[in-house]
């Protein structure tokens, strides 16, 4: 029996249709682009909406959240996708192109640090691990490991999530230069799973698919207890590097893209997030953000 619909994800799309905003058949394709961290989320989205929308194609895509910045910077595609918050400097070249960025708050995510599962170490505060990521601490026994000089692996600079680390955990300084980038979660944790000395960070959605890796516990600082990302951990912001992850979209969007990216905060949508181990938003965000998309 097909489901029915959350009452405010159909009011959206009612009032697309009465203003006459809807595509027409040869308009019915959204085009969803941006952060690799949200493409399995926004593809569940995808496949779900378009079930109870039989003339909507969305397509979605990844290549990271300043990819899919740039694409609606160009009006080459109706969502973009981003795991961090779009920088002053792209707000402004938008402007400047004409397209008046819309920031939506989709769901709540974690950045986690993944290592092989041999490795003895359990926990580890920020500021090592920055000292990791820097380059100034390069083996595993000078943080507490056995002895083993320390592979990092990390996203290209076109993710949001290379951005939140450099920003929550590098404190705005340089990668170390052997650092391995890699396109995408998966091969992230694909080359922790055979790196007996590997580390790497993926979103939360990612690292609890996989029984090949363990994740880290972080401490915010040194006199800070330990926080395995969980949740309820990622939810109420205890864990400390969780994010929320948006959609942006050119100003208040219309027909099926306003009809989807409500959706994605509908009841279905969040419950939808929780089922491939995001996080819902808290109610109070949730409502204010569907607010900007009616």
């Amino acid at each position: 029996m097909k489901k029915p619909y959350n009452v405010t994800y159909l009011l959206v799309a009612a009032l697309a249709l009465s203003s006459g905003t809807c595509r027409k058949a040869d308009e019915a394709t959204i085009q969803v682009k941006g952060s690799d961290t949200l493409l399995m989320l926004s593809q569940r989205w995808a496949e779900a909406f378009m079930a109870q929308n039989p003339e909507a194609v969305v397509q979605v895509t990844g290549g990271g959240s300043g990819v899919g910045i740039k694409a609606l910077m160009e009006g080459t595609t109706d969502v973009a996708n981003a795991s961090r918050p779009i920088k002053d400097r792209e707000r402004e070249e938008a402007r400047a192109k004409g397209v008046d960025v819309n920031e939506v708050a989709v769901a709540v995510d974690g950045v986690c640090f993944i290592v092989h599962p041999s490795n003895l170490l359990t926990e580890l505060a920020v500021g090592q691990l920055g000292d990791i990521y820097r380059g100034e601490v390069k083996d595993w026994s000078e943080v507490g490991g056995a002895a083993g000089r320390i592979m990092c692996y990390g996203r290209q600079a076109a993710s949001g999530t290379y951005d939140f680390v450099k920003e929550h955990v590098l404190n705005k300084e340089d990668y170390r230069a052997d650092i391995q980038e890699m396109p995408g979660n998966s091969l992230l944790c694909d080359s922790v799973a055979k790196d007996a000395n590997g580390i790497a960070y993926v979103g939360y959605g990612y690292a609890r698919k996989r029984g090949d890796v363990k994740i880290l516990a972080v401490k915010k600082d040194d006199a800070s207890a330990a926080v395995k990302p969980t949740v309820e951990a990622v939810g109420s912001r205890e864990y400390p590097l969780s994010r929320y992850l948006f959609n942006y979209v050119n100003g208040e969007p219309k027909g099926l893209t306003a009809a989807f990216v409500a959706f994605a905060l509908s009841a279905e949508g969040q419950r939808i997030a929780e089922e491939v181990e995001y996080v819902a938003l808290p109610e109070d965000v949730r409502l204010a953000e569907l607010a900007k998309v009616q």
